[in-house]
């Protein structure tokens, strides 16, 4: 766990805990309501809110504490509120990802990103990318990279801020296929010994 403070307030960032899938489900409905959600997220409010308890406790045992294959990051303001959130998934080579394409390193994928409204413009995307990025290094990956919507200018802004750069590598969109989602990568440096 790492502590960070910002213009607004002071925040702990750390990984989720198993029995909180309750509080992943709110985090990730509420992120659901978000005016950009049909850009940023591949399902809709309503398909989460469908889905029954077990699948939240299965989401949450698949990336909290002690998971190796997903981790998830929340930013906790002094109040207990769930600030921000951000997913990153381990993709092995040889594997295809989530889009059929092949990965070709091992390497960290960043999904989820939600930060709420009041704690935009605060430092918590960053402070939540060096903890799923440390953490993707820990776990030997090689590049950790991120998909976001052509016309998603905000978060475009805030990954490449955050160091992630184009790749050039553009993919259909699930819901349109008539637009796009660019890949943003950061590769890992060449003296890194574990940490950002």
């Amino acid at each position: 766990m790492s502590n960070v403070t910002s213009g607004a307030g002071e925040y702990a960032v750390r990984t989720i805990r198993p029995d909180e899938w309750a509080r992943v489900k709110q985090l990730r409905l509420d992120a659901l309501r978000d005016p950009v959600a049909h850009l940023a997220f591949l399902e809709s409010y309503e398909e989460a809110a469908a889905r029954p308890d077990s699948f939240w406790q299965e989401r949450v045992a698949g990336a909290g504490e002690g998971a190796t294959g997903a981790r998830q990051f929340v930013a906790e303001a002094v109040d207990g509120t769930w600030a921000a959130s951000v997913v990153v998934l381990i993709e092995e080579a040889g594997t295809k990802d989530w889009a059929g394409l092949p990965v070709e390193r091992r390497q960290g994928h960043v999904v989820g990103v939600f930060v709420r409204s009041g704690h935009r413009g605060s430092g918590l995307i960053e402070a939540l990318f060096d903890a799923g990025v440390s953490w993707a290094w820990e776990r030997g990956a090689e590049r950790v990279r991120l998909l976001v919507h052509e016309d998603n200018a905000r978060a475009r802004a805030a990954y490449r801020k955050a160091g992630f750069v184009p790749s050039g590598v553009r993919v259909p969109f699930v819901r349109d296929e008539a637009q796009n989602e660019l890949e943003f990568v950061l590769d890992r440096p060449a003296t890194d010994s574990g940490s950002r």
